[in-house]
């Protein structure tokens, strides 16, 4: 294989991967559980942003409840950030010929 064309392709991947770090900062998913009652907002870097609680949850003796809500509203999310930042993959190094399943180190 050309020499020239290698350096040139590693040049490229590595142009690409600084973009998709920059698009992952970029990226914000919601995670919901109780029907929408509890709402978790996370960054590509899977940071809260957010977090947002239906009043009618905050009731005595229903923190119980609460706290579950909520783990399972940020697992929601952090799965939606997982299939996000696998698409923007992709789309940016679809053409790199990158084995199939290779994960990044974001």
């Amino acid at each position: 294989m050309d020499f020239l064309k290698m350096m040139k392709q590693a040049k490229e991947m590595q142009e690409q991967m600084g973009s998709l770090q920059e698009q992952i900062i970029d990226i914000e998913v919601e995670g919901v559980a109780g029907a929408g009652l509890v709402k978790v907002t996370l960054n590509g870097k899977s940071d809260l942003k957010g977090l947002k609680i239906d009043p009618s949850l905050l009731k005595e003796d229903e923190g119980e409840i609460l706290e579950d809500l909520i783990m399972a509203a940020h697992t929601d999310a952090r799965v939606k950030v997982e299939m996000a930042i696998q698409e923007k993959t992709q789309e940016l190094m679809g053409g790199l010929g990158l084995p199939a399943g290779m994960k990044l180190p974001f």
